[in-house]
């Protein structure tokens, strides 16, 4: 089988201990992580070979970084190096009425000044079938939209298919931004992947009879959504995540897939959350999974839906689901009993 190809950031992450707030601690726990990275991670524990391509300073941070990407049978073979340093995020983790928080520190990273011809194209997409991009890369800088469109041209001058999670960052660039430069990359997109805020915040079209904030999501709306981005961009598939956030600490999650012309839903999970960020990188991962397994779209919504449950179960941003635990879940099995 050939294997998914990742292009994105890749970062530390610095968390106080537990649910202790930024203020209180006096240390932090550190692991390495990125959207398209725990893309490639979830993927590789399910069996399909993935490739995590970036740009990172020649340290040793950046060696421990892309060590536990290996850990993981990541392939890092395709990173550059160059520039002096990684970014890094703060998260302080959220609890029942409490949101979590995240504090951004990756500007002038070394993958925010990559360049298009930094990266081999012709060796990364050896034997490739698929790449996935987000809209968190190209936020990272000025440059960097050009870097991404001409990743997605490389792909699909060979013939890979392209996956992209919208994944809107307020505290990264503009709405104006963010839709400037994502509508220039989606012509050449088949798969489209967003929650239940992105299709407005990132293209300014709204689901109707919604209010994310009271929990309140409109399955017909939604569709509406989906249908409309397929339309107006040529979108072969549209998928969704629908989060009803009751607290920081219990959602509602569930997912639809909108696939020649016809809407797919999954059934929803209450899921009280140990780790939340992360949870739509590994509905992508699952989806990515289902299609290259070749699942049809209702096998394939509920496979995605269900590993991205598990996923808010697990400390830090990889999902560590294997395939028989995801479809333990499917087949209804959500007991949490111990396996012994």
């Amino acid at each position: 089988m050939k294997k998914v190809i990742g292009f994105g950031d890749f970062l530390v992450r610095l968390s106080p201990p537990g649910y202790q707030r930024f203020i209180q601690c006096s240390q932090f726990d550190i692991n390495y992580t990125g959207a398209e990275a725990n893309v490639c991670v979830s993927l590789a524990m399910m069996g399909i070979e993935t490739e995590f391509v970036t740009r990172l300073p020649d340290n040793d941070i950046a060696k421990a970084g892309l060590s536990m990407m290996r850990k993981y049978s990541v392939g890092v073979n395709h990173v550059a190096f160059g520039g002096d340093r990684m970014g890094v995020f703060y998260l302080e983790k959220g609890a029942s009425q409490r949101p979590g928080k995240v504090v951004y520190d990756r500007q002038h990273t070394a993958i925010a000044q990559a360049k298009p011809e930094d990266f081999d194209w012709d060796a990364i997409f050896k034997d490739a079938a698929r790449l996935h991009i987000t809209g968190i890369t190209p936020a990272l800088s000025d440059t960097m939209p050009r870097v991404c469109l001409h990743a997605v041209q490389e792909a699909k001058k060979r013939g890979v298919k392209v996956s992209c999670d919208l994944n809107y960052r307020k505290n990264m660039w503009t709405q104006e931004q963010a839709k400037s430069c994502m509508e220039g990359i989606i012509p050449g997109i088949d798969i489209i992947v967003a929650n239940e805020e992105d299709a407005e915040t990132v293209l300014g079209i709204r689901a109707a009879e919604t209010d994310i904030i009271s929990g309140k999501l409109s399955r017909e709306g939604y569709v509406d959504v989906a249908r409309q981005i397929c339309e107006k961009y040529n979108i072969g598939e549209v998928a969704i995540t629908l989060r009803r956030s009751i607290s920081a600490s219990d959602n509602g999650w569930g997912a639809l897939l909108y696939s020649g012309g016809k809407a797919y839903f999954s059934k929803e999970y209450p899921i009280h959350i140990v780790d939340r960020v992360g949870g739509g990188d590994s509905f992508s991962a699952a989806l990515l999974y289902a299609k290259m397994k070749e699942l049809d779209p209702q096998s394939a919504i509920e496979y995605a839906a269900a590993a991205s449950c598990l996923k808010h179960s697990i400390e830090l941003d990889f999902n560590l689901s294997t395939v028989e635990e995801v479809e333990r879940l499917v087949g209804g099995d959500g007991s949490g009993r111990v396996q012994r």
